[in-house]
């Protein structure tokens, strides 16, 4: 598995990306931002009537004659405190509709445009890590949003309201609240940054149980015959320690952070009903102040308490949509070209010119090939594994480009027609055939998405599928589970001929199309491939020899490059020709072991 080499992306790439998820809700997420800053807005000023109303019952002469002037302040903080709820709820309704639909607008672009990135791209990559790619992206936008709904928002509005008021005031305790959340804000924001190392050493470290959980739970059977039971323990038992101590660095360093804002709140509280005393005792400090400054106190240390998690939210929302980012920044190594046009097939004639083919520039394997298949005609692939025909195969599909000369299908070059059209034309059965987790009908379906139950079942009986169909409670609605797994390989191979069936392409790929068979079977299928090349121009991969005798023509291939062609009779004729060998290795039914010791 080679490296891939992506390109490097910022803050600004990805908030981009995630602003794609957001846009077309654009004017939603603004009123949503709006009534979230208005509704904390208007929090941060409740306290000030607290204080009219504990100024009001601590200096009133007569207590009966101000209790309507109370009535009066109770009823605008409820007033004002039922806006804010108000305008709470309303965007919270808000925000579920704008972050569950920006969510699935980044599945959507990640999904649109991972599923057109190369073969070679997949070849690369494990499916479980770009699945999760996908994912986390789309959650780095839930937790981005939040943060900035109920964190940021809130967090900047009681820090900058509550310094104003209270400067307004008295600005000597605003002063001391200032100096507060600067020290509080900076240590925080410093320490988590230091302490990410430690966060991801632990998250590492739960990845590496998980992942070992998982490897000995998939091989419990080679466990249980190896009598590896302890082993295994002691194995796991390391892996779980070594998480265990990750897991308590981290929660200590949590523990020195609280322990620290829990000090500076104590101090800020301290300093700030000293100097409210002093204040107080010179005349120059009403009881309500006391309260006032008081309630901000605590609302700011609520709010500050989370900076650090804020911090850290924050980093990880963008670490997990950098590794999309990336993904969706790589440019595709398979595309169209500007001009492409629809491929027209007249004949299904395929030419290779002087073709080569190198995986980077290190491994050379196909070495100016040239050939031509005319329309209509039957063509074996034949060579040792690695000679390069499935590679050829791949250059005609273009899962690869060439690195040299041109593969073209009735004169056209592949590279200047359209991928759809190319592949809508090719009917392909891989040697080992991927099932989606559907149902069997929706499977063969695939091979022409407008067919009829009637033409399914047509096809899946040509590729003699309803013998093990029929015998399932549920037939055609039967699932296949994961990869097709609930299948054996005979049948998952009978599945993939009978889509290619229901396809007819006029261009036909077979790349060992009957390998998983039994004799029997093979048989069977051998007919309904027969009338599925029929009119068709076709390449055969096969191994098995004496699938291929009836080709029009057979083409040996070693080294990368063409070094016999002919039909089945002629390659026979030519004294010490690979094909010969090949030939009479299997016919003898054994193949002798090269430098074998005769005094063994």
């Amino acid at each position: 598995m080679q490296k891939i080499e992506y390109p490097k992306v910022g803050v600004f790439n990805v908030l981009a990306e995630i602003w794609k998820g957001l846009r077309p809700d654009k004017w939603l997420f603004f009123a949503v931002l709006t009534a979230f800053i208005v509704g904390h807005s208007i929090s941060v000023f409740v306290p000030l009537f607290y204080k009219r109303f504990f100024d009001t019952v601590t200096t009133v002469a007569d207590p009966s004659s101000a209790i309507p002037l109370l009535v009066g302040i109770i009823t605008t903080i409820l007033l004002l405190n039922g806006t804010n709820w108000i305008l709470f709820r309303i965007g919270l309704f808000g925000l579920n509709r704008v972050e569950s639909r920006g969510m699935a607008r980044l599945r959507q672009n990640s999904f649109d445009y991972l599923m057109h990135h190369s073969h070679t791209f997949f070849a690369n990559s494990f499916t479980g890590s770009l699945v999760q790619r996908v994912s986390r992206f789309a959650r780095s936008l839930e937790h981005l949003v939040d943060t900035l709904a109920f964190n940021i928002i809130p967090l900047t509005i009681t820090i900058i309201g509550s310094i104003i008021v209270v400067w307004f005031t008295q600005p000597v305790l605003a002063y001391i609240i200032l100096a507060w959340v600067v020290i509080f804000t900076s240590f925080n924001f410093a320490f988590s940054i230091w302490k990410l190392k430690y966060d991801v050493a632990s998250t590492a470290a739960d990845s590496r149980t998980t992942g070992a959980l998982a490897d000995v739970i998939a091989n419990q059977n080679p466990v249980e015959l190896f009598a590896a039971h302890a082993d295994e323990s002691k194995r796991f038992r390391g892996v779980t320690n070594d998480q265990a101590k990750a897991t308590r660095i981290v929660w200590d360093l949590n523990t020195v952070v609280d322990a620290v804002q829990g000090g500076l709140i104590v101090v800020v509280e301290f300093a700030v009903f000293y100097y409210a005393t002093q204040l107080w005792g010179k005349g120059l400090l009403t009881a309500g102040t006391f309260v006032l400054v008081q309630v901000y106190v605590i609302q700011l240390a609520i709010r500050l308490w989370d900076f650090g998690r804020i911090v850290r939210t924050v980093y990880e929302a963008f670490a997990d949509s950098k590794e999309m980012v990336q993904i969706i920044a790589l440019p595709h190594e398979i595309k169209n070209a500007p001009s492409a046009k629809k491929l027209s097939i007249s004949a299904g004639l395929i030419e290779f010119d002087n073709v080569l083919f190198n995986f980077q520039s290190t491994r050379n394997v196909l070495d100016h090939v040239t050939f031509s298949i005319p329309g209509g005609q039957k063509v074996a692939l034949v060579g040792p594994s690695g000679a390069g025909k499935t590679t050829i195969v791949r250059l005609l599909l273009r899962l690869y480009d060439v690195t040299g000369g041109s593969v073209r299908v009735d004169g056209q070059d592949i590279r200047r027609v359209t991928l759809e059209s190319l592949h809508h034309n090719i009917a392909l059965v891989p040697q080992d055939p991927v099932l989606f987790h559907r149902t069997l009908m929706e499977n063969i379906r695939y091979g022409d998405p407008g067919a009829s139950d009637e033409a399914v079942m047509k096809a899946a009986k040509l590729a003699h599928c309803n013998e093990f169909i029929d015998l399932l409670p549920d037939r055609y609605e039967t699932y296949v589970g994961e990869r097709g797994v609930k299948l054996s390989g005979g049948e998952r191979q009978r599945v993939a001929i009978a889509r290619a069936i229901l396809k007819n392409a006029p261009i036909l790929i077979l790349d060992e199309a009957t390998s998983s068979l039994d004799s029997h079977s093979e048989s069977l299928i051998q007919d309904a491939l027969d009338k599925l090349m029929e009119g068709k121009t076709a390449i055969v991969i096969a191994h098995r020899l004496s699938t291929i005798r009836k080709m029009d023509r057979i083409i040996v291939v070693a080294g990368g490059s063409i070094i016999e062609d002919g039909t089945h009779d002629s390659l026979l004729e030519k004294k010490g020709s690979l094909y010969r060998m090949l030939w009479e290795l299997q016919a003898g039914g054994f193949i002798p072991e090269e430098n074998s010791n005769p005094e063994e």
